[in-house]
């Protein structure tokens, strides 16, 4: 057996945690600012269209199926026409339409209609939305490269 050289032993330095936030905290701070302006819009949905206990939960449905079609036009923007700054696909795709969107509520509100008798429409809810926000990401895509194209010729 042979004894490992000193100089493998030494502790290697660490980054100092202020470079560390120096290089994401500008990141952190506006996806934290966008989800906040995302999780309001989508909580004044809430209040505006208010779901019924045991219907069709409409408001969040909704808020997902338009957050992902924004979310399709926004990734086509940014990727072949705009060349954009490094902190707005943090705020408004991670932050903003991170917020809005709301996968989280989609599963509280399907296990709500399970609890109160209601699993045909919770087995509806899961299935319609996430077939119409798939649906909504690709036709969002589709559209977006279709009309650029058509401005390009």
């Amino acid at each position: 057996m042979t004894v490992p050289e000193t100089e493998s032993l030494r502790a290697r330095p660490r980054p100092a945690r202020a470079s560390v936030w120096r290089g994401q905290g500008s990141i952190v701070l506006v996806v934290a600012l966008g989800g906040g302006v995302g999780a309001t819009a989508r909580y004044a949905a809430s209040l505006w269209w208010p779901a019924q206990v045991g219907g069709f939960p409409w408001a969040t449905f909704w808020t997902n199926v338009v957050g992902c079609a924004v979310i399709g036009v926004f990734m086509v923007v940014i990727t072949d026409v705009w060349a954009a700054h490094k902190l707005v696909r943090p705020f408004f795709g991670t932050g903003v339409l991170g917020g809005f969107t709301t996968f989280s509520t989609y599963a509280v509100d399907i296990q709500k209609l399970v609890d109160t008798g209601h699993p045909r429409t919770g087995l509806a809810y899961l299935a319609a939305t996430l077939l119409a926000a798939l649906t909504a990401v690709w036709l969002a895509v589709a559209v977006t490269r279709r009309v650029l194209k058509r401005r390009q010729s």
